[in-house]
C-alpha cells in the first residue's frame, strides 16, 4: 500500500508539474500577444499622426500655390493704385483690367468656373431675386444681378438673377 501511495503522490506531483509548465507556456503566449497588441497600437498611433501631418502639409502646399498665383495680382493692384494717385485714368483702367484678368485666370487654374446665365432659370445654380413681366418665355433669365461660380462640381455662389414671368394677356 505504501508503494501505491508513493506512486499516487508521484503522479500527482507529475500532474502538478505538467500543469505548472502548461501555465508558464500560456503566460508566455499571453505576454507575446500583449506585446504584439501594444506594438500594433503604437504603429497605428504613429500612422494616424503621420497621416495627419501629411494632410496638413498638403493643405499648406495648396495654400502656398494659391498665394503664389495671387501675388502678381497684388503687385498689379498696387501699380493700379499708384496710377490712381497720379490721376491717369487710362492707366488706372488698364491696371484694373489687368488685375481683373490675372485674378480671373489664377482662380480658373484652381477650378473656378462662372455659372452660365444664358437660357432658362435653374434653381440648382441660380437664385431668383425678382420676377418681372416680359414677352420672353416663362423662367427666362432677363438680367444678372451677381455672377455665380462653381468650384469643380460644387456651387460656391449661385448666380443672382431676374427671371421673366409671362405677361398675362
Amino acid at each position: 500500500m505504501a508503494s501505491e501511495e508513493t506512486t499516487g503522490s508521484e503522479q500527482a506531483e507529475k500532474a502538478i508539474a505538467e500543469l505548472e509548465d502548461r501555465i508558464a507556456l500560456l503566460q508566455r503566449e499571453r505576454d507575446e500577444y500583449l506585446d504584439d497588441l501594444k506594438r500594433v497600437a503604437a504603429d497605428f498611433d504613429n500612422y494616424r499622426k503621420r497621416a495627419l501631418r501629411d494632410q496638413e502639409a498638403l493643405v499648406a502646399r495648396a495654400h502656398e500655390r494659391l498665394v503664389k498665383e495671387l501675388l502678381p495680382v497684388l503687385d498689379d493692384l498696387g501699380r493700379a493704385l499708384e496710377a490712381a494717385e497720379e490721376h491717369e485714368e487710362a492707366k488706372l483702367e488698364e491696371g484694373v483690367r489687368l488685375v481683373h484678368r490675372e485674378l480671373r485666370d489664377a482662380l480658373a487654374k484652381e477650378g473656378l468656373v462662372e455659372i452660365e446665365t444664358n437660357g432658362s432659370f435653374d434653381p440648382h445654380v441660380h437664385e431668383a431675386l425678382l420676377t418681372q413681366p416680359s414677352e420672353e418665355d416663362d423662367g427666362a433669365i432677363l438680367e444678372v444681378i451677381q455672377k455665380g461660380y462653381r468650384l469643380g462640381d460644387r456651387v460656391l455662389r449661385p448666380a443672382r438673377v431676374v427671371v421673366s414671368q409671362k405677361a398675362s394677356e
